[in-house]
C-alpha cells in the first residue's frame, strides 16, 4: 500500500483543516515546498497535494507554488482543488505533475470528466468526498443529495479507475479510518468494473490504522494531521507498509 503524505495550501502556506472547516485551520509551515521535500526525503515516492484556495475559489490559485514544489521533489505528485475547466486541468499536468483529481465536475459536469479520461486516461482521478454518506462539493462548503456509493457506480460505468475517498467527518480528527464506509465504497465499484484503484482519506491516526487499511486492499492511504502531530513516523509507516 503506497502512503500518501498530505500538504494542504491556503494562503501560500501548508495547514491542516478539521473536518473540512476554513474557520478551524492549523499552520504547520510557512513554506509548502520545504515540507513536500521533508516528506520525500522521508520516503514518500507520492504526495497528495491540496489547493484549498482553489477549491474554494473555482479555478488554481498556487500554480505556482506547484511548479515550485515539483521542481523540488522527485516523488510524483497527485493535485486537487478548483479543477473545474479542461484549461484547469491542463494547467496543472502540464506544470509536471502526475495525476489530477477533479471532485467539483464528478457531479456537475460529465461532458468534461469524460473529455479529461479520454485525453489523459489514468492522470485522471475522481476524489468521493463524503459528509454522511453524501457527496460534498465547491470545497466541502455545499453537500449534495448524491451518495457516495451511488456515485462511485455510475463513474465507474463511465471509465474512472481511481477514486479517492474521503470521509468529511474523519478529516483532521485523528479518530480512524471510516472502515464501514470503505468496504461499501470498495464493493460499489466493483460491481462496475474489477479494473479499480481506491485510496483512502480521513481519519488516519496510527501505524495500527495503516495496517488495517492495507489488509483492506486499498492502493493506498493519504494521512495528513497524523505526521505534522508525529503520531505517525512518516519514514517507520513507509518502510513497513511498502516493503
Amino acid at each position: 500500500m503506497i502512503i500518501l503524505p498530505a500538504i494542504d495550501i491556503k494562503d501560500g502556506q501548508c495547514v491542516r483543516l478539521y473536518q473540512g472547516d476554513y474557520a478551524q485551520t492549523t499552520v504547520y509551515d510557512s513554506d509548502p515546498v520545504k515540507v513536500a521535500v521533508r516528506w520525500h526525503d522521508a520516503g514518500a515516492k507520492w504526495l497528495h497535494i491540496v489547493d484549498l484556495d482553489g477549491a474554494a475559489q473555482g479555478h488554481p490559485v498556487n500554480i505556482e507554488l506547484l511548479r515550485r514544489m515539483r521542481a523540488s521533489t522527485h516523488a510524483h505528485i497527485e493535485v486537487g482543488g478548483g479543477l473545474r475547466s479542461m484549461h484547469d486541468i491542463e494547467q496543472v499536468l502540464e506544470a509536471g505533475i502526475e495525476r489530477a483529481i477533479l471532485g467539483t465536475v464528478a457531479i456537475t459536469n460529465r461532458i468534461l470528466l469524460q473529455e479529461a479520461l479520454d485525453r489523459y486516461g489514468d492522470r485522471i482521478a475522481v476524489g468521493l468526498d463524503a459528509r454522511d454518506g453524501k457527496i460534498a462539493i465547491a470545497g466541502w462548503r455545499e453537500t449534495s443529495d448524491v451518495t457516495a456509493t451511488d456515485l462511485a457506480t455510475e463513474l465507474s460505468a463511465l471509465g474512472v479507475r481511481r477514486f479517492i475517498y474521503t470521509d468529511i467527518a474523519r478529516d483532521g480528527a485523528l479518530t480512524g479510518p471510516n472502515i464501514e464506509a470503505l468496504a461499501r465504497m470498495q464493493a460499489a465499484i466493483m460491481r462496475s468494473t474489477t479494473m479499480y484503484s481506491l485510496i483512502a482519506s480521513g481519519g488516519v491516526s496510527s501505524l495500527g490504522d495503516l495496517h488495517m487499511l492495507a489488509a483492506m486492499g486499498v492502493e493506498g492511504a493519504i494521512v495528513g494531521k497524523a505526521i505534522y502531530t508525529g503520531d505517525i513516523d512518516l519514514f517507520a509507516a513507509v518502510h513497513e507498509l511498502e516493503r
